[in-house]
């Protein structure tokens, strides 16, 4: 069966076309990078207004480049949550316009869901149960993956997600946007051990996340105690920006990395699967492989499943819809969403 996933929950207007069960036929995504660069975030009416100009030629693209005609299509699916409000209804209405004139089932995708999954396009050995770790510009959580049907959150970030974090350390340091990217490339040439940023604990869940503490201790390192965004640099920075950036990449990495394998061998499902923008991160890869305890396999998906796209929505869809869980013509959004 064929299935198109479009995904509108952010910045980025994405469509796929997705063979059953696992086959990526396309994958395209337009960003925003440059209308919200001046603005240091993502300003929502902007990308809502950005969605609506692209989403017909961005599912256009998808269905031409699987080689493939939109009266060829079994399926529809679309994120429907979570995500910003105004950026989830351009795609949903897009979705349902699709599936009331091809007369073909609507599927309505839990963003994060789908992230959790995306893996499962390039793994073929890849099954159920895992341990899924998310870690975006908007989410950072674990998830108990039992099926298809059955993903469960475990825990989340009290406070900033990691992405988010990358993005305002890159806003500090002057870098563009996207965050993650620009900060890992300066990264390079720095000394991860150059300062040792908190790595913050969580009382009473020890697998919780918390970034909101080294993200203030980059400012606080850059601009001195109490220091304000628009205050200037210290003068008597010890070190490069480069090892700044290594520092707080490593600092990130470690909570990652801890509470990500913590959390596989209290379920002992010897697989822990990893999605999201921050799964693109080269020092979470590497490190991830190193400190895995022996016989523990770690899944990332390719670099364009990691960042928000349609095909992981696509794939997510197919899911659904070999569970029957088919929506109706009033299927809402919700900002916030619920894991199914």
């Amino acid at each position: 069966m064929l299935i198109l996933g479009i995904d509108t929950s952010c910045d980025d207007t994405a469509a796929g076309v997705l063979r059953a069960p696992r086959k990526v036929l396309s994958n395209e995504v337009a960003t925003q990078f440059d209308l919200h660069a001046a603005f240091g975030g993502v300003v929502p009416e902007i990308a809502s207004r950005a969605h609506t100009e692209r989403v017909t030629l961005v599912i256009e693209r998808a269905v031409a480049k699987a080689g493939i005609t939109l009266e060829d299509l079994d399926a529809i699916a679309v994120t429907n949550r979570p995500g910003l409000v105004g950026a989830l209804m351009v795609g949903v209405a897009a979705a349902k316009s699709l599936a009331m004139v091809l007369g073909i089932p609507l599927l309505g995708v839990h963003h994060i869901e789908a992230h959790c999954t995306a893996a499962l396009a390039e793994h073929e050995d890849l099954d159920f149960p895992f341990v899924a770790l998310v870690a975006s510009g908007g989410h950072t959580a674990l998830y108990d993956c039992v099926s298809a049907h059955e993903i469960t959150l475990l825990s989340q970030t009290i406070d900033d997600a990691a992405g988010e974090c990358f993005d305002k350390v890159a806003v500090m340091l002057g870098l563009p946007q996207p965050g993650g990217p620009s900060v890992s490339r300066l990264a390079e040439g720095g000394n991860p051990k150059a300062v040792r940023f908190p790595r913050a604990r969580v009382k009473n869940d020890p697998t919780a996340f918390s970034f909101s503490g080294v993200k203030s201790a980059v400012l606080y390192y850059l601009k001195g105690p109490g220091g304000r965004r628009d205050a200037p640099d210290r003068a008597d920075l010890p070190i490069s920006y480069a090892d700044i950036a290594a520092s707080f990449e490593q600092a990130v990495v470690d909570a990652l990395t801890k509470h990500a394998l913590a959390t596989v061998e209290a379920k002992g499902y010897g697989e822990l699967v990893v999605g999201g923008g921050v799964a693109a991160n080269q020092r979470l890869r590497a490190d991830l492989a190193a400190k895995a305890p022996a016989g523990t396999k770690i899944r990332f998906p390719s670099h364009s499943l990691c960042a928000d796209n349609g095909a992981m929505i696509a794939l997510r869809g197919a899911a659904l819809l070999e569970a029957g869980l088919i929506e109706d013509l009033g299927m809402d959004v919700s900002p916030t969403g619920v894991v199914r």
